[in-house]
């Protein structure tokens, strides 16, 4: 099976332009890979958005700070954990996805996107909320989350670790992970799959094509699903 990309760069640019995630899900599926979207409340903030890159993972946890010395450990008394740590670490067409947090607060805001935006990384993946919304769409940066919610994650979490594994709905993350996004759901390919799963789905995509032409031109469904094994 010829490799139908030379980089990185060159893989993500054919996945934002010829894939979408019905495809490459539908490709997964019958490679035995059929737990691989994150949860359907995780969407995009702007539907046309699409993602393609590599994780960099981020681990949440929720603190209970009471504003007392008290009530603060040494990572508390850090003004949201290791968060800016993580931001800043983050490299071209990586991706910043967090998990770990309850539904408190908002895991993002604009000037992380300024920040990340100017790293040049692809986008962001929260399994929780984000503010400041009208400031992120205004910067076009591809943004994925349960919705959105300005309560402020400074006194209620922190950010406990970075690039390490991490879950969401049961499907494992670790770093350099390929992540796939578009208005329809996320998806985690695995490594030593991937080369195997974009090839199947450009493949997978040629063949739809021509199965629309031909329902078009007048072919039944029952005949198309026969003549093309697609529909």
């Amino acid at each position: 099976m010829s490799k139908p990309y030379e980089s990185d760069a060159d893989l993500f640019k054919l996945m934002r332009e010829r894939l979408f995630t019905a495809v490459v899900g539908d490709v997964m599926d019958q490679m035995g890979l059929r737990r691989q979207f994150l949860p359907a409340g995780i969407a995009p903030l702007q539907q046309n958005s699409k993602l393609a890159g590599r994780a960099m993972p981020v681990l949440e946890a929720d603190i209970f700070d009471d504003g007392t010395d008290d009530s603060r450990g040494p990572l508390a008394r850090m003004p949201f954990g290791l968060m800016l740590h993580a931001l800043d670490d983050l490299k071209q067409d990586e991706v910043y996805i967090a998990s770990g947090a309850s539904p408190r607060y908002a895991l993002w805001g604009e000037l992380m996107t300024t920040r990340a935006k100017y790293l040049k990384a692809a986008g962001v993946i929260v399994d929780g909320y984000v503010r400041d919304a009208e400031g992120i769409e205004a910067q076009n940066f591809p943004t994925f989350c349960r919705g959105v919610y300005a309560q402020d994650q400074g006194v209620r979490g922190k950010v406990i670790d970075f690039r390490t594994a991490i879950e969401i709905g049961g499907i494992r993350i670790e770093p350099g992970t390929l992540l796939y996004g578009d208005r329809e759901g996320v998806l985690i390919v695995p490594r030593d799959a991937e080369q195997e799963v974009i090839t199947r789905a450009l493949e997978k995509v040629e063949t739809e094509d021509a199965v629309g032409e031909a329902i078009r031109g007048g072919m039944s469904a029952v005949e198309a699903l026969e003549t093309f094994g697609v529909m």
